[in-house]
C-alpha cells in the first residue's frame, strides 16, 4: 500500500530550513508517472549556509563536540542512527520504493544494509582512538615518530538515485565517523529517503551542523559545492562525466576527490557449469535494481559450445521475471527512474538494432503496464565489439551477448572497456577461475555470483569507472588525513653547525 511522501524543507545546521530561493520541484512517481509530492530545490546560497554551518560543527569547543572528541562519542551517535533507521525499515523501504522504482523486497534489504552500515561504523570510529600515535620504527635512536589520523573536514557527499539512501550511507557513515562535518547532495530523481535521514539525525541530537542535507539540481547545488573553497574534499557517485566535471572543479584548489562512476562490466560464464544456477546469476547481475547498477553486470561473454541452449535457458528465465508496481507482491522489476531514463534506453535499443543486433527477448513496454517508465528485461545478440551496446553503459535491464572459444579470448572481450568496475566469472574449475580473476581489469571480481556487495569488503573501480575504494576500512580512510610526528629524543645538541660559543 502507498503511503504519503513527508513534505521536508532543507536540512541544515540540525533544523528543517526553507531554500533560500524557496523554489521547489516535483516527485514523480515512476511507476504511475503522478506527481506524489514535492522537495526542495537548494541552490548556490544555501551551499554557503550550509558549508558555514558544517566549519561551525567542526570548530565547535576547540574541536571536541565532534572532530576531535572521542571516537566513542561518533559511535554512539551512529548506532542511535541505526536504530531509528532500524525501526521505520517498514516507511523507508515502501518510500524508496515509491520513488525510485526498486522493489519493495529489494528497498527492505537496502534499509537492513543502510542499519549495518551505520552500525559498522560506529565500530571503526570506536577503534580509531587506539590507532592514534601508531609508532614508526626508525632507523635513528635519537627520533621518536609516530602517526594521527585526522579528520579531513568538512567533506561534500554527492549520490546517485539507483540506491538513494545506501549510497548516501556509504559515504555519510565513513565520514562521520571519522570526525567530519558532511554536506550530503542526494540526486534530484530520488531523495525523499535521504530527507529522512535528516529527521533520524535531528532526533537522535546530532549535533548540528555535523550532517547537512542539500536536495536541489547538479548544476544549481552540486557543482557550488563541488568548487566551494571550504570544503575540502568531495566524494562522487555518478556518471563518468559528471565525474569528470566534479574532478575539473576540485583540481582548480588541488581538493582531493575520491570518484565510483560508470561501468560496463563483464560476466564470462564458461561450459562446464550448471546451466541454470548460471543463468540466475547472469540475470540477477543485469536486472537487479531495475537494471540500474552501476556495476550491472551487462556485457555476458559466453561459450561457444554452450551458447544457444544457455541464451535458451536464459530467456525462459527473464520471462518468468514479475513485472509490476514495486510496492506489489513477488515484483522482481520495476520502472526506471524517470522518462528521461526510460527514453534513453529504448533509444540504445534501437541504436543496437539498427546496427544489426538481434533483440533475442524484451526491448519494450510490458503489455500489461500501460503506464509508469517500465521496459521488458532485454537480451541482445549478435553484438560487435564496435557496437554502442558493447561499449556503452545503458543503466537499464539491458543484456548483451557475445560468444568465445578459449580462456584468453574471454579475457580479451572482456577487458574490452573504458570502464573497470566489476566483472564476473563463472566456472567450476577454481584454478581457473583465480587466473582470470587476475586478468581481469576490474575493482571488483565475483566468482560464480554476481553483484554481492558486504560492508566489510572495498568497493570501487579503475579506469573510467573511477578511483578510491568505499566501504571497509577504505571507506573510513578516504575521509582521514595522515599526520607524522617526530620528536627528537635526546638532550645532545644537533651538531650540524658549529655553536657560536665554542668559537
Amino acid at each position: 500500500m502507498a503511503i504519503p511522501i513527508p513534505s521536508r524543507q532543507l536540512f541544515i545546521d540540525g533544523e528543517w530550513r526553507e531554500p533560500a530561493l524557496r523554489k521547489r520541484f516535483p516527485i514523480v512517481n515512476p511507476s504511475t508517472e503522478e506527481i506524489v509530492g514535492d522537495i526542495p530545490a537548494a541552490t548556490a546560497e544555501d551551499v554557503e549556509i550550509a558549508v558555514d554551518a558544517a566549519r561551525r560543527a567542526l570548530a565547535r569547543n576547540k574541536g571536541r563536540d565532534w572532530a576531535s572528541a572521542p571516537g566513542a562519542v561518533r559511535a554512539k551517535y551512529l548506532r542511535a542512527i541505526a536504530a531509528k533507521i532500524t525501526e521505520r525499515k517498514s516507511k523507508l523501504a515502501k518510500l524508496e520504493a515509491i520513488d525510485s522504482g526498486k522493489p519493495l523486497d529489494e528497498a527492505a534489504w537496502d534499509i537492513d544494509d543502510v542499519a549495518g552500515c551505520f552500525e559498522y561504523y560506529a565500530d571503526l570510529a570506536d577503534g580509531l582512538d587506539a590507532k592514534q600515535k601508531a609508532p614508526v620504527a626508525l632507523p635513528m635512536e635519537t627520533f621518536k615518530s609516530y602517526v594521527l589520523q585526522e579528520p579531513m573536514g568538512v567533506v561534500g557527499l554527492i549520490t546517485p538515485w539507483n540506491y538513494p539512501l545506501l549510497m548516501a550511507t556509504w559515504k555519510v557513515a565513513p565520514a562521520l565517523a571519522a570526525g567530519c562535518a558532511a554536506i550530503l547532495k542526494p540526486s534530484e530523481l530520488a531523495s525523499v529517503t535521504c530527507l529522512e535521514l535528516g529527521e533520524v539525525c535531528r532526533e537522535v541530537g546530532l549535533p548540528p551542523g555535523v550532517l547537512n542535507i542539500l536536495t536541489g539540481l547538479g548544476h544549481e547545488a552540486g557543482a557550488p559545492l563541488a568548487s566551494h573553497p571550504h570544503v575540502d574534499k568531495i566524494a562522487f557517485t555518478g556518471s563518468t562525466i559528471t565525474g569528470s566535471k566534479i574532478m575539473t572543479a576540485a583540481a582548480q584548489m588541488v581538493k582531493p576527490v575520491s570518484l565510483e562512476l560508470g561501468g560496463k562490466s563483464p560476466i564470462i560464464v564458461f561450459e562446464d557449469f550448471d546451466l541454470d544456477k548460471a543463468a540466475e546469476w547472469t540475470i540477477f547481475g543485469c536486472f537487479w535494481t531495475n537494471g540500474q547498477i552501476c556495476s550491472a553486470t551487462s556485457r555476458l561473454i559466453v561459450h561457444e559450445s554452450i551458447a544457444a541452449e544457455f541464451l535458451d535457458k536464459l530467456v525462459k528465465w527473464v520471462k518468468n521475471i514479475k513485472i509490476s508496481d514495486p510496492l506489489e507482491e513477488g515484483c522482481r522489476l520495476g520502472p526506471v527512474v524517470s522518462g528521461g531514463q526510460y527514453e534513453k534506453i529504448l533509444k540504445f535499443i534501437a541504436t543496437a538494432k539498427s546496427e544489426g543486433a538481434t533483440v533475442a527477448c524484451g526491448g519494450a513496454r510490458p503489455e500489461h503496464l500501460k503506464k509508469g517508465f517500465f521496459i521488458e528485461p532485454t537480451i541482445i545478440t549478435d553484438v560487435t565489439t564496435s557496437m554502442q551496446i558493447w561499449r556503452e553503459e545503458v543503466f537499464g535491464p539491458v543484456l548483451c551477448v557475445k560468444t568465445f572459444s578459449t580462456e584468453d579470448e574471454a579475457i580479451e572481450l572482456a577487458n574490452d572497456t573504458h570502464y573497470g568496475l566489476g566483472a564476473a566469472v563463472i566456472s567450476k574449475d577454481l584454478e581457473r577461475c583465480d587466473r582470470v580473476s587476475k586478468a581481469l581489469q576490474a575493482g571488483i571480481v565475483w566468482i560464480n555470483c554476481s553483484q554481492p556487495c558486504f560492508t566489510q569488503a572495498p568497493w570501487g573501480g579503475n579506469k573510467r569507472s573511477g578511483f578510491g575504494r568505499e566501504l571497509g576500512e577504505w571507506g573510513l580512510n578516504n575521509y582521514l588525513s595522515v599526520k607524522q610526528v617526530t620528536q627528537y629524543v635526546t638532550d645532545e645538541p644537533w651538531g650540524w653547525y658549529q655553536s657560536p660559543s665554542k668559537l
